[in-house]
């Protein structure tokens, strides 16, 4: 699943694309992709709507627009899902099979598709009032993360997993930032200590930034054009060569920690795996 870095690597290659232009068409092609939206209300908001603004939250985008017929401001949430991606084609080229949701730019399609169809694009911004803060803002800071971690006794893996605690932190990343703090995946939550803590919040931090100016975790390609299931191919403008190469523990059961050349562990934790060095981190 896409996380953070990778939306946030998204939403700044389409804000660009999007800014300035106006929705001249939407073509909904599976309606439950808008839920709780209606499609009558989706498409009388949107249709002649002006894109003004594009930011992300957690793992969502929010895409700011301005209605034409009230000139009021109106927010559109995306979310990608498992599989989902949005891109901007040309109004020629013909649609993947499966488009979600086409909004028609002039000459060209602004295009959400979804081979699962477990993503969103909705109205309804509900979801982000129960975000916890950005972990790459002034808002998540080591004492009031400490806090929230101290009133639970979930695995600290697991925990990082709760967008309410940090926004946007997922598997890969929360897999990467416990083996950077050395803090075992499997540890209490409570139970960590004020240095683990702080260690952990620096990892946090430490690893987003990074993947977010490494290109992400996987190569990027944002023109749409070759389908392998995944929203992310090829790779964005700019950026260097595959940045999973720089992934310590994430899917490297078996190997030498490049730390202390103990084999990687992987384990299932709350149905997901986790990565982790059991020599490095205890």
């Amino acid at each position: 699943m896409p996380e953070l870095p990778e939306v946030e690597i998204l939403a700044r290659h389409l804000q660009p694309l999007l800014c300035g232009k106006t929705i001249r068409g939407v073509d909904v092609r599976r309606a439950k992709i808008l839920k709780p939206t209606p499609l009558p209300k989706f498409k009388d908001a949107l249709l002649g709507a002006k894109f003004t603004g594009l930011a992300r939250r957690g793992k969502y985008l929010l895409f700011e627009l301005r209605s034409k017929t009230s000139g009021k401001p109106v927010t559109l949430l995306g979310h990608l899902g498992m599989t989902g991606r949005m891109f901007v084609a040309q109004k020629n080229e013909p649609l993947p099979k499966h488009a979600a949701v086409v909004f028609e730019l002039g000459r060209q399609n602004f295009i959400y598709e979804d081979t699962r169809y477990f993503g969103r694009m909705t109205l309804d911004v509900s979801v982000v009032a129960k975000l916890g803060p950005e972990p790459l803002s002034d808002d998540f800071q080591p004492a009031t993360f400490a806090q929230a971690l101290k009133r639970s006794r979930q695995a600290i893996k697991t925990k990082l997993l709760d967008q309410s605690l940090v926004a946007g932190v997922g598997n890969i990343y929360a897999s990467e930032a416990l083996f950077r703090a050395r803090i075992s995946p499997r540890l209490s939550a409570n139970r960590l200590t004020s240095a683990q803590i702080k260690k952990l919040w620096r990892g946090i931090r430490g690893v987003l930034a990074g993947a977010i100016a490494g290109g992400s975790t996987v190569p990027l390609n944002f023109t749409g054009g070759k389908s392998d299931g995944l929203f992310y191919f090829g790779r964005g403008p700019g950026t260097p060569d595959f940045y999973e190469e720089r992934l310590r523990v994430y899917d490297r059961a078996g190997t030498p920690c490049n730390r202390c050349g103990f084999p990687i562990k992987r384990i299932v934790q709350a149905a997901r795996s986790t990565f982790y060095c059991p020599h490095c981190q205890i």
